[in-house]
């Protein structure tokens, strides 16, 4: 099948792509283009103005801003996978990207394109919600910043407006003792995920959680925090029932069901998966160490 006519632009600055989109009233922008090219081939989705993002350069790359890691909106999924600077300091991202597709796709695919498509089971929208990721949105003459929280709004739902785009995400790396886990179950390798768990764990010298993050992707409409969990280990020693009892608390939430992936079935899996997320990370934690006087 093929798309119905469009005018495509070719801008190599970001100024000349959020002009073409302000001036534009069914304007769309394609990054790898794995979801949107299938969309408009099928006549799912219908553009007067596709705007090619690939030749804006200033899109791309990583690099640490103070406390920060800043990644560009174009930045290929494969290359998250390959930078040292990633596995030294977002170890969660590095070991989460590894489930996305194949080499192929994620050679294609871009940090953007994945989080403004959030499906719910994807892997980088899972991990900027895990670590409270923020989101640069510019448009002509202004941009802003916006909490992954209130960027996600529902199912494939973003806040961006027609003549947004993303530019960029900010994540903040976790002291480099604490421990991270991710974990998804799918039917094939390189399949969306039917859920998926991702945990963060920073200890404490005398062993007890002193902070941690808990999300599940594929459950909900976005990718979701589990703050039941998080708070019921939050000052505690992780013990095995400990764990168990905050990892339960992923099958309260209400989940999406279907007739191959019923709401139970997620929810079993939820809290399976997390659980098995949380021992992962604890596996990675070292307990900070108390500094003493020589």
């Amino acid at each position: 099948m093929k798309p119905a006519p469009f005018n495509l632009h070719l801008p190599s600055t970001l100024d000349e792509a959020l002009a073409v989109l302000a001036g534009s009233s069914n304007a769309r922008a394609i990054a790898g283009g794995q979801s949107l090219m299938p969309m408009l081939n099928l006549r799912l989705a219908g553009v007067d103005d596709l705007v090619d993002l690939n030749g804006i350069a200033q899109l791309s790359g990583m690099a640490q801003d103070g406390d920060c890691i800043v990644i560009g909106a174009m930045t290929r999924q494969r290359e998250i996978e390959q930078s040292a600077l990633v596995a030294r300091t977002l170890p969660l991202l590095s070991e989460a990207v590894g489930y996305i597709g194949h080499n192929q796709t994620r050679s294609r695919g871009t940090v953007g394109g994945s989080l403004c498509n959030l499906d719910p089971s994807a892997e980088i929208p899972t991990v900027a919600m895990a670590m409270d990721g923020e989101l640069t949105i510019a448009r002509q003459g202004s941009q802003r910043t916006v909490p992954m929280r209130d960027f996600a709004l529902g199912l494939m739902s973003t806040c961006l407006d027609a003549d947004e785009l993303l530019t960029s995400v900010r994540l903040k790396p976790w002291p480099v003792k604490s421990g991270h886990g991710f974990v998804e179950f799918g039917r094939r390798h390189g399949d969306y995920a039917i859920v998926s768990a991702a945990a963060l764990i920073e200890l404490a010298p005398d062993g007890t959680v002193l902070r941690c993050s808990f999300t599940l992707g594929g459950v909900a409409h976005v990718p979701c925090r589990v703050p039941a969990a998080e708070q019921m280990l939050q000052g505690r020693r992780p013990e095995p029932e400990a764990i168990q009892k905050a990892c339960a608390q992923a099958s309260e939430i209400p989940a999406l069901t279907d007739p191959a992936y019923p709401e139970w079935y997620r929810q079993r899996l939820a809290a399976r998966l997390l659980e098995r997320a949380v021992h992962l990370a604890l596996e990675r934690a070292t307990p900070a160490l108390t500094k003493t006087a020589p």
